[in-house]
């Protein structure tokens, strides 16, 4: 009997060391296995603790834990401090902070990622989606009227018959939506309510419109195309909590005013703003940025922006190759923003390209300093093999790079034909040179051919010597094999690097190892 109620005691002990922090659960190797058989479904956020948008994430992750802890769902939150638990944090291939893994039917092996916003809403939605049925079925006014109220979009299929193939395409669409919650009914009251005489899909949003009816064939692609197109908002605030939304959507051309919320004709430009953004739904992203806010200066710098420089309007595309665009006129309207929108689409327009202009003392100091404006004549010297670092005045990796690059500058200063030289991206771009990671090293080896070899060696002295000395081969890499893993931003409290080159260009979003 006494073994039996030691055994008990250990058991009830195993479980309590799985404590609670404002609903969600404190996560480690030793009681993940034990959290996963009392709790099948959990969502599981890897975070470090110096991590800003960890901070910022950790309201809205225990928001939503305390929702569905209120609704009595099953489904748990957990959290794993990933710079203590080092060893379940590379067991599941954390690379970045926040990751959110979401452990279903108690299964450890292979979670999903959570690919959603990161507002408690966006979480309890996308959880439910997972764990219940892909549509909820409206039986009563008051169950259409508390989805609509709690939810900042909705969608609801008006169905006199729920097995119609209409209706049926219906379902396969809101079983690839997560983040938005679908429901179903064939209740004349609710009919009624919302003035609906046929089968219908409507979208019930708390801004703009209020509402969007689906008009056209009903298919599921059809649908999955209407709902993405009118899911945002006409004008969309940039935020750490909008940037999934943003980037995860199926509209890749962006166009982005910058202007202080503080400015006196605010209002009047945002109007202006959201009246241009009318004509192109489904087509260009409109975003609003605040310049004012600390967060969003280097959003900025990427553009070649300055705060006094604000208002101003620009364009980007977030394809394989990211172009930027800027309009001849600053003026901000309606009619000039259309106008340019139009040139954009109809392709009429041409990149711009950011240079600043060319130093006097260039050439000066043992590494030579190039602009957008010197760049080509430098690189492709055809007698000339130059090695370039391409870096951010605020990289930490680059400011350690540096005492390294100056003294192979001085190495190779009086040689002939050898040039090291480096150019600050965040100022300059290059039509003929993409460079996504911050610091990136390329060779331009001497000729006519125009070669580009990247450098993926040791970042040592001796490492870029023997690189240069064999001609770009010893360390090199075909020209095109760009590496994406390069580091490419440092937190404001301690170094880290970014593992999505597309979040680079707005903020930094995600904190990686």
């Amino acid at each position: 009997m006494f073994k039996f109620l030691l055994i008990c005691t250990l058991a009830v002990a195993s479980r309590a060391e799985v404590a609670e922090e404002e609903d969600v659960l404190v996560l480690k190797k030793s009681n993940l296995e034990e959290a996963l058989k009392a709790h099948p479904n959990i969502l599981v956020e890897f975070y470090a603790p110096w991590c800003g948008h960890c901070k910022a994430l950790g309201p809205e992750f225990a928001k939503a834990a305390g929702t569905l802890k209120a609704e009595g769902s099953a489904v748990r939150l957990g959290k794993v401090d990933a710079t203590e638990e080092t060893e379940l944090a590379q067991e599941y291939g954390v690379r970045g902070y926040p990751t959110i893994k979401f452990f279903k039917g108690g299964e450890k092996e292979s979670p999903k990622e959570y690919s959603a916003g990161r507002q408690a809403d966006d979480i309890v939605n996308w959880l439910k989606k997972r764990t219940g049925p892909a549509v909820d079925t409206l039986a009563e006014v008051t169950e259409a009227e508390s989805l609509i109220a709690d939810n900042e979009v909705a969608v609801i299929g008006f169905f006199k018959d729920a097995n119609s193939a209409d209706a049926k395409a219906y379902e396969k669409a809101a079983e690839t939506t997560d983040d938005i919650p679908f429901a179903i009914t064939s209740d004349d009251a609710i009919f009624s309510k919302y003035e609906v005489s046929k089968d219908s899909v409507i979208l019930f949003k708390k801004f703009d419109e209020g509402r969007n009816t689906f008009d056209g064939e009903l298919t599921k692609e059809n649908l999955l195309a209407f709902v993405k197109s009118n899911q945002l908002p006409l004008v969309i605030e940039f935020t750490e909590q909008t940037a999934p939304k943003i980037f995860g959507g199926e509209i890749k051309s962006h166009i982005l005013m910058f202007l202080p919320k503080t400015a006196p004709d605010f209002q009047d430009k945002m109007d202006q703003f959201k009246k241009a953004a009318e004509g192109f739904k489904g087509q260009i992203l409109f975003i609003f940025i605040d310049s004012d806010v600390d967060d969003n200066q280097r959003i900025l710098e990427f553009f070649g922006l300055k705060k006094e420089e604000c208002p101003a309007i620009r364009l980007i595309t977030l394809e394989d190759e990211m172009t930027k665009y800027r309009p001849e006129s600053e003026t901000i309207t309606a009619e000039a923003i259309i106008g340019f929108c139009k040139l954009f689409i109809e392709g009429k327009l041409k990149p711009h390209l950011m240079s600043q202009d060319i130093p006097e003392d260039w050439d000066n100091t043992p590494v030579k300093i190039l602009v957008g404006k010197n760049f080509e004549e430098i690189a492709f010297h055809p007698s000339k093999n130059v090695f370039i670092e391409f870096y951010a005045p605020w990289c930490g990796h680059c400011k350690q790079l540096t005492p390294i690059w100056e003294k192979l500058g001085e190495k190779y200063k009086d040689s002939a034909d050898i040039i090291v030289a480096k150019m600050d991206s965040t100022a300059n771009e290059i039509e003929s040179v993409k460079v996504h990671s911050f610091p990136t090293l390329k060779f331009f080896p001497a000729g006519d051919e125009r070669i580009v070899i990247d450098y993926n060696g040791e970042r040592t002295l001796e490492g870029f010597t023997k690189f240069l000395e064999s001609g770009g081969k010893e360390g090199g890499a075909p020209a095109g094999d760009d590496d994406d893993d390069l580091d490419l931003v440092e937190n404001d409290i301690k170094e880290a690097v970014c593992s999505n080159k597309t979040l680079l260009l707005y903020a930094v979003l995600i904190c990686t190892v």
